[in-house]
């Protein structure tokens, strides 16, 4: 059965065409620090209810909150959720995976970590290989799907508290500032201080930051 859905139909058009299709659990993933070049990879899925009930205010894709916004939402979607999970791909697993494949891995783990399982999963730009049920990428999934949505507010609210622990332990990289991405700030105290144990050596300024400093 195909399953059209018009692009002002808004964040919540894609789960309702797909019920109507007859999935009724369907589940959103998304990741955070993907790009960053210290720090977990982080991805989360979600289940949000039909109706009333699922429509979380204030949801948006996470990139387009506010740290505020982001704080405001996150206990709204746990407490509104069918199920959801979160997991951590340190920057080791990283390096030995590659970012592509860490991406992947940690995406199909968080949807397979879902309890119940849903019967249907959008991802967030690729297609994810391994899952047990259909699924579908959706290019900026977390702008037009719900789920993804909150997936994506899940994920990046969670790795930027681990990034804000980080910072405790290594205050001189300034991780509370730029979370672990590859900012102006952050390439300067990797010039100054090398590279910490959090680094992600598949990333070539890190390589060329040259020693790790241990915790």
């Amino acid at each position: 059965m195909a399953v059209v859905v018009r692009r002002d139909a808004g964040i919540y058009a894609y789960e309702a065409s797909l019920r109507r299709a007859g999935f009724e659990l369907i589940a959103g993933a998304d990741e955070a620090g993907r790009g960053a070049c210290a720090g977990p990879l982080v991805a989360a899925a979600v289940i949000l209810p039909a109706g009333r009930s699922g429509r979380v205010p204030g949801l948006a894709d996470s990139k387009l909150l506010s740290h505020a916004q982001r704080e405001r939402v996150y206990p709204e979607i746990l407490s509104r959720a069918i199920s959801w999970s979160v997991v951590c791909v340190e920057n080791l697993e990283c390096d030995r995976l590659g970012m592509q494949q860490a991406n992947l891995a940690a995406l199909r783990r968080a949807v397979a970590r879902l309890d119940p399982s849903p019967d249907f999963a959008i991802t967030d730009g690729f297609s994810v290989d391994g899952l047990s049920m259909p699924s579908l990428a959706v290019w900026k999934g977390d702008q037009v799907a719900a789920a993804v949505a909150a997936a994506s507010v899940i994920a990046k609210v969670t790795r930027d508290r681990i990034m804000d622990q980080w910072h405790q332990e290594l205050p001189q990289y300034a991780f509370d500032i730029h979370k672990g991405y590859c900012t102006s700030l952050h390439q300067e105290r990797l010039e100054q201080h090398g590279a910490s144990s959090i680094h992600r050596q598949c990333f070539e300024n890190v390589r060329r930051a040259g020693r790790v400093n241990p915790l």
